[in-house]
């Protein structure tokens, strides 16, 4: 839709009513900021939930891989056959053995439940970056060094160089019963992962020691695999899948955070659409505005017409004028989205400073920190429908002013 000069110069007029209709500007003004603070609830609100989405995949995948093949019975014996044979299907980027067992911890009378995890020194090493004290060098073969999750050593009251218990209920069988296994270790290093349930609960040790602590011999719990693309994890692991049958199980990501991963999804929809109507609700306000302008230019737009604007000026005089409106609207929510996002951290303290309430507590978040990751498609998609809702609205409006007659106007004037 291309407007004439003469056409651009009424819009503007239009857009910036006189002083006789400071109310049709106020309810320009406020169909303005409406827009803006609906598209920036929806790139704040979708920008958090992609971000919340894409931290835990990181996180829980980048920790665990993308599916793990566990032997029936929870011991894999020949598990290095099997590793040879994961690391030589196509796809598979890295495999490696892990244990994890749920155990008990204690320390100066404190006790806690714990998930003692069995890894190689290569895997121990990608928690390099996420060290807050201590030294990984120290994890070594055959010494009682670990490192624990940073929750997990504020629960316990423990610090680096500090000697917790480790305690394993199935320990040796004497002739007066089973007597727990009791091990102490010295903590080598206090990690944070960025995930609540993990840092409250982990253990990390080299894979002997673990078979030492659980009495296991050379046998695993488990294998550890990361493919080249984690979507599609499920058809590069079926034939090792058919070749495990009947002596272990492949479980994906995807199978084991299903819950989490979909329940995610179905609110990312759900604040879509409640977020969208908010939108919907700005956009009648630009018609509610427009319905008023030209209702007060009635008179205007008849002499317009009889100085020769045709209907379709006339249309293309409304429909930009509250487009105008719409864009401005839309363009400022963005700007304003985008900054609230840069800003979110800060903005959560402020606010929990002032109303003295936690609003990002990491034992039901999951998340240590408000996350947030912006999507150009998804932010496309947003700026499209505003605009689109916006020119929507200006339609009814425009077709009545291009539809006036000026005869049935002027006759009494």
């Amino acid at each position: 839709m291309i407007l004439s000069p003469f056409e651009w110069t009424i819009a503007k007029r239009y857009m910036l009513p006189g002083k006789g209709e400071r109310f049709i500007a106020m309810v320009a003004g406020i169909s303005l900021i409406a827009v803006m603070l609906g598209v920036a609830a929806l790139v704040i609100v979708m920008s958090v939930m992609n971000g919340f989405r894409a931290e835990l995949f990181d996180k829980i995948v980048g920790l665990n891989g993308h599916a793990i093949i566990q032997a029936y019975g929870g011991r894999l014996d020949d598990w290095q056959g099997v590793l040879k044979d994961v690391r030589g299907t196509p796809g598979v980027v890295r495999a490696s053995p892990l244990i994890e067992q749920p155990l008990l911890a204690s320390f100066n009378g404190r006790v806690e439940a714990i998930l003692v995890r069995g890894n190689t020194g290569e895997d121990i090493g990608r928690l390099k970056d996420k060290i807050q004290a201590g030294n990984l060098a120290e994890l070594r073969t055959g010494d009682d060094n670990v490192a624990i999750g940073s929750q997990l050593a504020q629960n316990l009251g423990a610090q680096v160089g500090d000697v917790i218990t480790v305690i394993n209920p199935q320990g040796r069988a004497t002739p007066f019963g089973t007597v727990p296994r009791q091990i102490a270790y010295r903590i080598a290093a206090i990690f944070e992962i960025g995930v609540y349930d993990y840092d409250n609960a982990f253990v990390v040790m080299p894979i002997p020691n673990a078979q030492t602590l659980l009495l296991t011999g050379d046998s695993i719990g488990m294998i550890e695999i990361t493919t080249n693309d984690p979507d599609r994890v499920g058809q590069i692991l079926a034939p090792l899948q058919r070749k495990l049958a009947g002596r272990a199980i492949v479980t994906d990501w995807k199978t084991i955070n299903a819950s989490l991963f979909e329940a995610l999804a179905v609110e990312r929809v759900a604040m879509f659409v409640v977020l969208s109507i908010i939108v919907l609700v700005a956009v009648f306000n630009i018609l509610s505005s427009l319905i008023m302008l030209v209702r007060a230019k009635t008179r205007d737009i008849a002499i317009l017409r009889t100085m020769g604007a045709t209907r379709s000026s006339l249309l293309k005089v409304f429909v930009t004028t509250g487009f105008c409106i719409g864009a401005l609207g839309t363009g400022a929510g963005v700007i304003l989205g985008f900054i609230f996002l840069y800003f979110r951290q800060p903005i959560v303290h402020a606010v929990e400073i002032v109303t003295g309430q936690n609003l990002w507590d990491p034992s039901i978040r999951f998340l240590t920190e408000l996350p947030a990751r912006s999507d150009p498609v998804e932010i496309t998609v947003i700026c499209v429908m505003a605009l689109l809702l916006s020119f929507l609205a200006t339609l009814y409006p425009a077709f009545r002013a291009a539809s006036t007659d000026p005869v049935q106007v002027l006759r009494y004037e």
